[in-house]
């Protein structure tokens, strides 16, 4: 009787706390689902839904500063593509991608309203981090053994849970880096943060990406700038990261076949010719010099968002190797933001986000301290994921973009006055 007694007084307890959380994870289940590809797709359609039906009930708050800073910025995303249609090589293509991106308005409306209370965002961050950490100690592991979770390694460089098919896993563990960084810090301090970032480094080099490894760079000398504020300490704090940096590479360097052919690969730029640079490049070089004659032929509009591999054919050398003469394609975007924007939507384009660029920085310096600090690990994966001064996966893309506006809508969100969950609770 007794424990039918505490099961009785324990399961309303559950249902409750099930009530109050569901919509945070509801949140986290697009990064849940990341490695599982289009998977994470469901949640995301799930939660635009959800707030369809929340402005109908007027539970979202469309005076709100941070909704209208949601829709300001899908704006400048999402406008550029749509006039990128007028002139878009793929026309189906384009308007399929213009019309798919549609769902990332109410799935931002979403997420700023499901983590509104400021309560929210410690859980948040914190199941942000373990999810990413696991990811991380699943690549030690296949690092280890040559398998993880998403099977065998490939041959040149470790995937993780991501699979030897879909080689994500730096680039993806480089931009939500901050989230672990940030966690460790707030649970253990300055240890917490030198572990967690060992526990990150060495599965991102293994994973081969040079752009993650610069990523991944930025995202340490920032946090490492914020950990320290004076110029002396920061200088001698980057100074001993960069030597224990440096001996990582070197002991992976030598230990392991994976990185000494990235490694290799890259040093071919050494030798300073055009065709040593583009073979450092895998290429991107090529694709480069593409994009540029593609802006040159559109420079208002572009091709169209997800037109560059179509266009590709008609702007590319005779004997660019990334031109499928089966398909009459040729390489898949421009792998570099500021040339996939050109190049896709124009100068329009990157009107758009430069004006999205300052209005995210202007919330910013608006924003009060508390609200900065719940910012901050999305605000820091966007910047390294935005960086421009590196290659890039396409923004424009199910995957990437998804990515993406799951990290706009949470800072988005950060920004908020707790104001807004009182209202809403008061409803």
């Amino acid at each position: 009787m007794a424990g039918s007694a505490a099961v009785g007084s324990t399961l309303p307890v559950l249902i409750a706390r099930l009530r109050h959380a569901w919509p945070l994870l509801l949140v986290l289940a697009p990064l849940l689902l990341l490695p599982v590809g289009r998977a994470a797709e469901a949640p995301v359609v799930a939660m635009a839904a959800l707030a369809l039906v929340l402005l109908l009930r007027r539970r979202i708050d469309l005076r709100d500063r941070a909704t209208w800073l949601v829709l300001a910025l899908f704006a400048c995303y999402w406008l550029p593509a749509l006039l990128s249609t007028i002139d878009a090589v793929a026309p189906g293509k384009t308007w399929s991608t213009v019309a798919g991106s549609l769902r990332l308005l109410p799935f931002a409306l979403f997420v700023g309203w499901a983590v509104r209370a400021p309560a929210a965002w410690p859980r948040l961050l914190l199941a942000g981090g373990a999810i990413v950490t696991l990811w991380a100690v699943d690549a030690w592991l296949q690092a280890s053994t040559g398998w993880s979770l998403g099977g065998a390694a490939e041959q040149e460089r470790i995937s993780g849970i991501f699979g030897a098919g879909n080689l994500k896993l730096g680039p993806t563990l480089a931009v939500l880096a901050p989230f672990v960084l940030l966690a460790a810090r707030r649970l253990w301090g300055g240890r917490g943060l030198a572990l967690a970032i060992s526990v990150l480094a060495l599965p991102i080099l293994l994973a081969g990406s040079r752009a993650a490894w610069l990523a991944y760079a930025l995202v340490l000398v920032v946090l490492l700038w914020q950990q320290r504020r004076s110029l002396r300490g920061f200088v001698a704090t980057l100074a001993l990261l960069a030597l224990a940096l440096a001996a990582l590479i070197g002991l992976a360097w030598h230990g392991s076949m994976r990185l000494d052919a990235r490694i290799e690969r890259s040093l071919l730029v050494l030798q300073g010719t055009e065709q040593a640079v583009d073979a450092a490049g895998a290429g991107r070089l090529r694709i480069w010099r593409t994009a540029l004659a593609m802006i040159q032929a559109q420079p208002l509009t572009g091709v169209g968002v997800r037109g560059f591999r179509y266009a590709y054919p008609r702007h590319a050398a005779p004997d660019d190797g990334f031109v499928d003469p089966a398909s009459g394609t040729g390489a898949a975007h421009a792998h570099q933001i500021v040339l996939e924007v050109l190049s896709e939507t124009g100068l329009v384009g990157l009107a758009g986000w430069l004006t999205g660029c300052w209005l995210a920085l202007r919330a910013w310096r608006r924003a009060s301290v508390a609200a900065r600090e719940r910012a901050r690990a999305p605000g820091l994966a966007l910047l390294a994921m935005c960086f421009p001064l590196n290659t890039h996966l396409a923004f424009y893309s199910a995957w990437w973009g998804l990515l993406f506006w799951w990290l706009l809508a949470l800072y988005c969100a950060a920004l908020a006055e707790p104001r807004a969950a009182t209202a809403d609770a008061a409803r």
